[in-house]
This record gives structure tokens, sequence and C-alpha cells, in this order.
């Protein structure tokens, strides 16, 4: 983990809410693996006085540059929109659990909800070296739906849904899912809204395909200490099950093992 300023090279909103924050960081861009995430803190002082989490969505090491893709949903990533270039942030990072990728080549599958394509761009870099992936995007509308160009340009098959259909499928991303599990997938990676990962999750055990899940928590110090990411998750000891933190043990779960009860469904 490394506790580094960062300097603000880009920042562009390619959406309703929407943006898209390039970030110098060598140390951190050399060290990012997929489903990682960096820890900002957005301005000095007090107001906000908790770091915010951010997945990282791409990495360019031989320019020292990580991406984050966000969504303004309050107080600090407001205020996170308004930086200009050439301020500088505090950083901890890369944090947390990355996803494991088999070295075995083969086909397979991102499922992703809204923001969540987020680390799913990172993690896709890397299975195109030796597998063929298909990405499954789900949003609201087709304002909601983001990455869909750049994953085609890269070689990836993209099937869109949107709840009101204004893009692709009329209906959940989840209702496209259970074709391409029949087509047989050797794995699944998802992120999203936690209904999403719990329908994705269930598919994937109903065929018997691995699937990872990235859960989003909030989080106070994202190092592990505070237990206020805590999700509860399946043991083989009594009372069969126990606590994990989503900024140390996660944020990427075999999906098998997180249990989707009312806390974790309702976001507390």
């Amino acid at each position: 983990m490394i506790d580094t300023k960062t300097t603000i090279l880009h920042q562009e909103q390619i959406a309703p809410q929407i943006f898209r924050l390039r970030l110098l960081s060598p140390r951190i861009a050399r060290e990012a693996r997929p489903g990682q995430f960096v820890h900002l803190r957005i301005r000095e002082g007090t107001d906000p006085l908790l770091r915010r989490p951010f997945s990282i969505h791409r990495v360019n090491r031989e320019r020292g540059e990580v991406q984050v893709l966000y969504q303004v949903v309050g107080q600090g990533t407001r205020l996170l929109s308004r930086k200009p270039v050439g301020e500088r942030l505090d950083v901890l990072g890369p944090l947390g659990h990355r996803f494991e990728v088999s070295e075995e080549g083969g086909g397979v599958l991102l499922v992703a909800g809204g923001i969540g394509i987020a680390p799913l761009v990172f993690l896709c870099e890397d299975l195109l070296r030796g597998h063929a992936v298909t990405a499954l995007i789900g949003a609201r509308s087709r304002d909601g739906i983001l990455c869909h160009d750049s994953l085609r340009s890269g070689g990836v098959t993209v099937h869109i849904a949107t709840d009101d259909g204004s893009l692709g499928h009329r209906g959940l991303v989840t209702d496209l899912l259970n074709a391409q599990l029949e087509a047989g997938r050797e794995a699944v990676y998802a992120c999203g809204p936690v209904a999403m990962l719990r329908t994705v999750s269930a598919l994937c055990r109903a065929h018997r395909i691995s699937c990872q899940i990235s859960l989003e928590s909030r989080m106070a110090c994202g190092l592990g200490a505070c237990l206020g990411c805590a999700v509860k998750v399946r043991s083989s000891v009594p009372p069969g099950y126990e606590y994990k933190r989503v900024c140390k043990e996660g944020p990427v779960f075999d999906a098998e093992e997180v249990i989707f009860d009312e806390n974790l469904l309702s976001g507390h």
C-alpha cells in the first residue's frame, strides 16, 4: 500500500453525473491489479472527513497513470468533479483483493450494472491476452451504458440491456445471462448493484460456473481496522458464517461465499 500525492492530469464528464479522472501516480500504476481500488482524500480539512474509495478503472504503467471512473452521488464526489487539472490529491493504494484470472484460455463473461463497469475494464485488458471475452452491460437508460464502444473496439463481444428499452434489450442485464451461461463459460466476473450480483451469483451456482463479484461498500479507513465495511460470508465452522472486510479481504469475493442478507441488500 502506497501513501502518496497524485496530480490530476485530466478530468472529463462522459455521461450525466459520470466522470473520468486521470491521475499521475507511477508507483500505484506499477503495482495496481484489476479489482483493487484507491482511497482519495477529496480535500484537506474535515469536510468531508473521510476518504472516498474508487475502483481502479485503467492504468498506463509506461506513463505512470491511473484512471478512475466515478458517479457523482454526494458531497465528496461533487467536490471531486470540480477539481482542476494540476491539483494535487492525497491517495492510498492500491488496496484490496484483486480478481483472480485463470491462465487457461477460454470464454469468460463480464456482467456490469451501471458504474459497476469501472473495475471490469481494467480486468478486461488482462483477460483479452488469453480469453474470449463477452460483456453484458446494463443500466436504467442509454445514458448509463458506459465503455461499450471502447470494449467493442478492443475485441470484446458486447450485449446491452436497459430498463427502459432505450438501448439494447428492454429489461435487466441478468435477463441476458442465462443464455450466455448455457453456451458454456469458464468464469464470470461481475460488478454492480447488490440485487444484480445476487441474481448473477444464483445463476452461476445453478450452472456450476465460477463467479467472482466486486462489492461496493461505504468505507471509513479503507485499511481493515474500523470494520465498517464488513459483510457476512459462509464459513465451515459454527455458526456457519463469519464476517470479512470489503476493503481488505474484498472488494472481490468468490460469489459462493457471500451471504446476500438484508443488511447487504439495503447497503447497511
